[in-house]
Order: C-alpha cells, then structure tokens, then sequence
C-alpha cells in the first residue's frame, strides 16, 4: 500500500524541445508528464479572450472559437455567478482606459440564474473571457469555464467575487478564523478567494506574497486585453513542473532535481515564495550520464506503460483502452498455489489492487475504468478489497469515485478526465534496420561513426563533439589501455578534436547520435 507519507522526489529531465516530469514516492515512478517547449495550447488553467461561434439552446451551451483546431465548449452552468461583470469589463476596457479603476468600479450584481438560457447571456461574435476546464480529448475540443479562477500553493484568486471560503480539511476554529480575517484584510477590492488546506499554520507574509503574485499574473493580462479585442491566449497556467509543485509540495517531499539551471532557479524562486523553509530541496543535477538513466525512471517507464504490467510472483494486468473506458484484467499467471485458493486469489487480487491505483496515476486515466478481479467466493474479501482500493485511490489528486465489486467480481471506477491519457509505446521499431530485419555487419559501426565525425571536422571545422550511443556501444569504444588506446581515443588524436562519450539506455544496441559540444544534434 502507497503511503500518505511517503518520500517524494520530483525529477525533471529538461530537453531541447520538451521537459518530462517524473514524480517518485519511494524511488517508485507514480506520475509522469511531458510538455512541448514553447509549444503549450489548450493547458487546464490556461485563460482566453474567445469568441463565440455557434449558440446550441437544445443543450444550453456555446462553441467558442479559442484559437485552436477543435472549437471549445462552455455550458450555461459554467458561465459563472457573476458572468455580468467580467462582460462589461471586457466591452469598456480600451486602451485609454485606466483599467484598475474600471475593475473596481464595476458593481457586481446579483447572480446568473440558475435556470436562466444560454440565448439570453451570449451571442454570435461576442467577446469572453473564458479558462479551460478540460484539455481537448479525442474528437472533443476544450471544455471551458467563465468563472475564472488562479490557482496558487496555498490560495485561489477569484475574480469578481466577493467570497472568502476555506479548505474544509482545515479543523480548527482558531486557525479558520485567522486565516479568513488575514485575507479579508489584504484582499482588494472586487476579489474573493479560497483558502487552501496547504494555507494552514502559514505566516501573513508567505500570504500576502502569493496573493500579490496571483493578483498581478491577473491584471498583467489586462494591457494586451485592451490593445488587441481579437481571440488570443491572456495568460498560461504555471507550466506542469510548477503546478505539480504548486498542488503536491509538503513536509514529505524530500528533493526536487532539475537539469537544466535557467529551469531550477525558476522553481526555486517559486518553491521559495510558497514555501521558503523547502527552498533548499530544489537542486541542480550535475551528473554525466542522463537524468532519468542515473534515477532509474528510464526502466520503470519502459516497464510501467506496456499492455502487459508484471505484478509479484507471477501475477501481471493486462491494460486495454477504448473510446468509452479503459479495461484493466487481473491474472494471477504463474503464481505459486502455496496457500488454499481463496486467500490465494485475495493476495493476488490486492497486489493488482496496488499496481492498478499506480497505473491510473500514471497514466492519468479519466472517464469510466472497469477491473476484473479475479473471482472471490467470499463476501468478506471483496468487501476488504474494496476498503483497501478506496484507501489506495486516497493519494489521487483527481477527482474519483470507487463502487463496490459487482458479483462478477467486477469494479467500476470513476475518475476525473480533464486531460488525454499518458500513452507511450514500449515496444520499438528497429531504428537501425527500420523494421527490415537485416543491418549492415555491427563490427562496421565505429568506421560508420567515424566516417560522420570525419565529415564534420573536415567540412564544418568543428573540434568538439558529442557523442550519444547506447551503454553497450559505449563500453565498447571506450574500451583502452595504456598501451592500446581506446577507438575514441584515436579518432581524438586523428582529427585533432575531442569526443565525449554520453552513455543514454533509451538508445537501441546501434543507435548513435553526434552532437555539437553542447550536446545539440549534429545533421
């Protein structure tokens, strides 16, 4: 069982073009991201100027034109409490206006109704402001929202409200009580709140810091909404790294690696605003070989997102995904029968119960998830293995609800979709080969490597290179002595340059990259 308290480490591999994030809790890979460099769109957080496009009153809904391929959705519901303001704001803000005193001059009435339609709030070609619920899933594009809300480590800033509510996880009266007179004080005029549970025992300076922060991402929105009145991207959610941070970060987190220095200074300054006593957790990985490689996450994510997931002693998950749900079977393989086969098959069936929590983080699985355990005869081991899941679901911080098993031994899962499922293919097409079978003799593959370095030192005059190739690979060129240099060693003294040799598991046997001095592929 997955522990409350377990340790936490946050790894970030920071590439040329992506950043993976990697969460472990007991040096166990639990959640696993990735984001495109400069290539962000459609973000959960992320808010929009959009337009309508289509108004549909048989669903009380809108299409909204945000900028993406897939044109966004918002229900009459998600309209907000107080959608009358945000409007007006949105048709007097220009850029001779002096934006602060519009926003806190605008009154905020009374609430939409409830029962009110979409035809009489919205119309073709109107501007608003909208933030993204879900991300585009499938043939669906963007669920939106136009009640927005920033999200920081220990307060939600809600424009246009008038509220303050706290985390309900907060039990003590005093504490209620400090924290909502303490943000009353600070909070400005036309902004409610809520308070979150990570707000507890926090000084008045860590919070009036962050509400600063949020407060001024929110306004510094307001210059590029008065120059330009077309669809276009306000302001971004923290990227993933920092919201994993933002929602995660406590007493157990034990380190936060990073590669990259432009990278870990920005989330340290981030960690020091929200948390300065864990200011020095966040640390610059200076190894030689690759991040994921010296953590072991490679093989884990090898091992973890493949249709077949090996459990103890045999026992495995075979994972399949449909349009509608995901389909998770529990086999107990090989398993040694050394006990009777109730309690047999009730060990075997909480093993599955602990893998399958795992998986569903990690490959953050959404909508509906059905598990077939294996058959229990007895009433009492399904009611126990379904008191241990629901105890295992607890470390989930999406939203999720767990049924009891059917007499078919059946469990249906709920959880929150508000983005596509993480899906990485575990098996591999040969890169040396491309699936034809047959490669040119392997003993060949230092003259191949050579060939390229000669090709660059001779015709690009560079003399300093990189050279990514599998461990394998590695030992091999690397391999001298003091009377016979190594294959690297002689190309170095032959073309009067310098190779170093980064050793990357993800590469196949043959598989090379050469690189510039900072590690750039060389084309």
């Amino acid at each position: 069982m997955e522990s409350a308290e377990a340790a936490k480490d946050l790894i970030v591999d920071v590439e040329q073009t992506e950043v993976a994030i990697a969460l472990l809790e007991d040096h166990r890979l639990v959640e696993y991201n990735k984001e495109s460099i400069g290539g962000r769109s459609c973000g959960v957080g992320d808010v929009y100027l959009g337009k309508v496009k289509k108004i549909l009153p048989a669903l009380n809904a809108a299409f909204v034109d945000i900028g993406d391929t897939k044109e966004a959705f918002v229900h009459y519901l998600d309209l907000g409490l107080h959608f009358d303001a945000f409007d007006r704001f949105v048709r007097k803000l220009n850029p001779n206006t002096d934006a602060k005193s519009l926003y806190q001059g605008i009154t905020i009435g009374p609430a939409l109704a409830k029962e009110g339609r979409i035809e009489d709030v919205l119309s073709v070609g109107q501007l608003i402001i909208v933030q993204i619920e879900k991300e585009p899933i499938s043939t669906k594009g963007s669920r939106l929202t136009a009640e927005i809300s920033i999200a920081g480590r220990n307060i939600v800033l809600l424009p246009f409200a008038e509220k303050v509510s706290i985390s309900q996880k907060i039990e003590s009266r005093e504490e209620k009580r400090r924290l909502e007179s303490l943000i009353k004080a600070i909070l400005p005029h036309n902004y409610g709140a809520i308070i979150r549970t990570a707000a507890e025992g926090k000084s008045a300076s860590i919070l009036d810091n962050e509400l600063k922060s949020l407060i001024d991402k929110w306004e510094g929105s307001w210059k590029g909404l008065a120059r330009n009145k077309s669809v276009h991207a306000l302001f971004s959610e923290y990227n993933k790294t920092t919201a994993i941070v933002r929602d995660l970060l406590n007493e157990s987190f034990s380190n936060i690696y990073i590669n990259d220095k432009n990278t870990c200074d920005e989330i340290g300054k981030y960690v020091a605003l929200i948390s300065p006593e864990q200011e020095k957790i966040v640390k610059l990985y200076k190894g030689k070989e690759p991040i994921f490689d010296h953590f072991d996450i490679t093989r884990q994510i090898k091992s973890s997102f493949g249709k077949v997931v090996p459990l103890k002693q045999g026992a495995y998950l075979v994972i399949e995904h449909t349009e509608a749900l995901h389909v998770i079977d529990v086999n107990s393989g090989t398993r040694a029968k050394n006990k009777e086969q109730e309690e047999n098959t009730f060990d075997v069936n909480c093993y599955a119960a602990e893998e399958i929590a795992r998986q569903m983080r990690l490959r953050d699985m959404g909508g509906i998830v059905i598990v077939d355990f294996i058959d229990m005869e007895e009433a009492d081991h399904r009611t126990r293995l379904y008191d241990y899941m629901v105890d295992l679901m607890k470390n989930d911080r999406s939203k999720h609800t767990v049924l009891p098993l059917t007499k078919f031994g059946l469990m249906q899962i709920t959880r929150q979709r508000v983005r596509p499922a993480t899906e990485i293919s575990t098996v591999e097409v040969c890169p040396v080969c491309g699936g034809t079978g047959k490669i040119t003799a392997s003993i060949l593959i230092d003259e191949k490597i050579e060939r390229e370095i000669s090709f660059f030192v001779e015709e690009n005059g560079l003399r300093h290179f990189t050279l990514s190739v599998n461990p394998l690979l590695g030992a091999y060129l690397t391999r001298g002595s003091l009377f016979h240099p190594s294959i690297v060693r002689k190309w170095e003294k032959k073309y009067d340059c310098h190779v170093a040799v980064v050793e990357k598991s993800t590469l196949s046997l043959l598989q090379y990259e050469v690189g510039d001095s900072e590690g750039v592929k060389l084309e």
